[in-house]
């Protein structure tokens, strides 16, 4: 008896903004509207981006599975389980592309593993979008996903960051919105004067605000209006 070839995993962007039609391109709807089994970090953000999209099917709890931070295991057969029987399926991050700052990596790792295909679909990235405004090095950068908690942890990582930044090598990482003002303390307390800080917020939003300055004239002005707005910070050189 031959073997069942192994379907195909769909790596699926969602919106980051306020327009998903400017966002994502038609053809990805196209795909979406045949795939019945996801892998999705939250489940109502994923039924509400479908029900955006005119997806066509009923939902029922057998088409969705949670990967998320309060996973405790990721099994790569339970989760991969439909893909191996040789049906596609999506992941899906809760905004942006997947595999960026959250355990989607890991299914992806799986899919490698077992032989099944995995394609992503074009959609945004709040990392690339935010190094391609900010006037740093795009060819050597790094992207540190969460930086620790703690405060002193958080601010002897950043001056540690910063020496790698003032060799050209641009410095990227986010924080859960509603810690932004905390992160930008850190960084005015942690950064030497004239480092130049990058912070792009709301990207893709109509109150999206992109602004490299040196620390010193961010301390003069004080933290932009961003408390609960997803945000990335980037410190690096300017490439003039």
């Amino acid at each position: 008896m031959s073997r069942t070839q192994s379907g195909t995993l769909f790596l699926i962007p969602t919106p980051i903004g306020d327009n998903p039609i400017q966002e994502l391109p038609n053809y990805n709807t196209s795909i979406i509207h045949n795939i019945h089994f996801f892998i999705v970090e939250e489940l109502r953000t994923a039924r509400r981006f479908l029900k955006s999209i005119g997806y066509p099917h009923e939902f029922t709890d057998e088409m969705f599975l949670v990967l998320n931070e309060h996973t405790n295991e990721i099994n790569g057969t339970q989760f991969l389980q439909q893909a191996i029987h040789g049906n596609s399926m999506g992941l899906m991050s809760e905004a942006g592309m997947p595999c960026t700052a959250d355990p989607g990596a890991a299914v992806v790792g799986f899919a490698h593993k077992f032989g099944i295909s995995v394609i992503p679909l074009v959609g945004p990235s709040s990392m690339l979008l935010a190094l391609s405004a900010s006037g740093f090095n795009g060819q050597q950068f790094a992207f540190h996903g969460y930086l620790p908690i703690d405060k002193h942890e958080r601010e002897k990582l950043l001056r540690e960051l910063e020496k790698r930044a003032n060799e050209n090598f641009t410095q990227l990482f986010i924080e859960a919105p509603y810690r932004n003002n905390a992160m930008f303390d850190s960084l005015c307390k942690s950064l030497q004067p004239d480092t130049q800080l990058c912070i792009a917020s709301g990207i893709l939003t109509k109150d999206e605000f992109i602004k490299t300055l040196p620390i010193k004239l961010w301390i003069k002005g004080g933290a932009p209006n961003f408390h609960k707005v997803p945000t990335v910070f980037l410190f690096g050189r300017l490439q003039n």
